[in-house]
């Protein structure tokens, strides 16, 4: 147990009679020294008391207010579904479960159906909470452009042009549309094979594009607790809408849009609750505003009817595999900052990678390039992409082998 450092003793004076009048002045001189160095010593101790008194002072508080907190019950967030003359019908968050209770007389004037509550272990309501946007929604919004052009895209230049007109014009001259006296179309939907730029299209636009740039992939919408895929479609379009002019990109939309089936499951359910939200959100009865929606699959053929109805994706836009000239642009694109020798014949490789994809022939000039250095040349030669287009052939077959063993 530590103890207080022990006070100063106080001085006292002893005058001496034999002492001299001067003797004398000089000792009551010294005293008063003494004293005054007594006296701000215990000034400052006192001034240290003080301060560790205010620290104690807020350790209690500190504890004071934890062992309210301990002693407090925990409460549970819910939403209010319904108001009725028996009470109000809520769900708590997380699971299916409504249950019918009581709201504190100061709030019965305040709750509308929709409201985030806070209930107690008695499913009592205890207080309203303000509605908050899913944090992953705002996760999604693009706060930096990725490093994608147009000019970077090789072999869908048609398919540019009409994403274009869909999603950066209607947004930028929105008054020409107004004097022709049409709508602008209110999706896009990009589809195709893989690898034929779908997802670089939408990176572009969100490069060369002013608006809010909001990206997503359709799996992330397929949540695991009954209602929240469909809250965060919600939380989305409220995003955008807070920031318009903006553009949704929703890649792989298969996987929360595909057709409807009679599935019982508690997971299908989910599913298709998500899409109906998905559904309503972009073509209900509030008008969207300045919100331009790109969505990319590579299964056209699963995709619910509902969701390609023209209001919804008004245009759809085929993304094919390059044909021999937009093979040459895009390993013209890939090859541009590649030490490439001066007899390379850019479109005798692009005639020879007939059903390769622009992902492919990105690949194949990364290849060409992997064989130089192996061969310690700092230049690509036109028998690297020959090599780099084998070694890719023979990968695909050996998938294919293993894709016929499996079924």
């Amino acid at each position: 147990m530590s103890h207080s450092p022990s006070l100063p003793d106080r001085p006292r004076l002893e005058l001496d009679p034999e002492m001299s009048e001067a003797e004398r002045l000089e000792a009551i001189r010294q005293h008063y020294r003494r004293i005054v160095h007594v006296n701000d010593e215990l000034e400052d101790r006192l001034e240290d008391a003080q301060g560790r008194r205010g620290d104690l002072k807020a350790d209690v508080d500190e504890l004071k207010r934890e062992n309210e907190v301990l002693k407090t019950s925990s409460l549970y967030i819910a939403s209010v579904e319904e108001i009725t003359d028996e009470g109000v019908v809520i769900k708590q968050h997380g699971n299916n479960q409504e249950v019918l209770t009581q709201a504190a007389t100061r709030l019965d004037a305040d709750l509308r159906p929709g409201d985030r509550v806070a209930i107690n272990d008695s499913f009592a309501i205890q207080q309203t909470l303000d509605d908050e946007t899913d944090s992953r929604a705002q996760a999604m919004e693009v706060t930096e452009s990725p490093a994608v052009e147009y000019a970077d895209i090789g072999g869908i230049d048609e398919q540019i042009r009409e994403v274009r007109e869909a999603v950066e014009d209607p947004l930028e001259n929105p008054e020409q549309f107004e004097a022709v006296g049409v709508e602008p179309p209110s999706g896009v939907l990009l589809h195709g094979p893989p690898g034929t730029g779908k997802t670089m299209l939408a990176k572009a636009v969100a490069n060369e594009s002013d608006a809010t740039f909001i990206k997503m992939a359709g799996s992330e919408l397929v949540r695991k607790f009954i209602g929240e895929g469909s809250r965060l479609v919600r939380d989305l379009f409220e995003l955008a809408a807070e920031r318009e002019p903006a553009v949704i990109f929703i890649d792989e939309i298969d996987a929360v849009a595909s057709k409807r089936t009679d599935s019982k499951t508690s997971g299908d359910a989910e599913v298709q609750r998500t899409m109906m939200q998905l559904l309503s959100e972009m073509d209900g009865f509030d008008e969207r505003g300045e919100i331009r929606i790109i969505a990319a699959t590579n299964r056209f053929d699963m995709l619910d009817e509902a969701i390609l109805r023209p209001g919804r994706f008004d245009r759809l836009i085929e993304v094919p595999e390059p044909d021999t000239e937009g093979r040459a642009r895009i390993l013209e694109i890939h090859t541009q900052e590649m030490n490439v020798a001066d007899d390379v014949d850019v479109s005798e490789v692009a005639a020879d990678l007939e059903g390769y994809s622009g992902a492919d022939i990105a690949s194949i000039a990364t290849e060409a390039g992997m064989f130089a250095i192996r061969d310690d040349r700092t230049e690509v030669v036109q028998a690297d992409f020959e090599r780099a287009r084998d070694k890719l052939h023979d990968a695909e077959g050996t998938d294919e082998q293993v894709i016929n063993y499996q079924y």
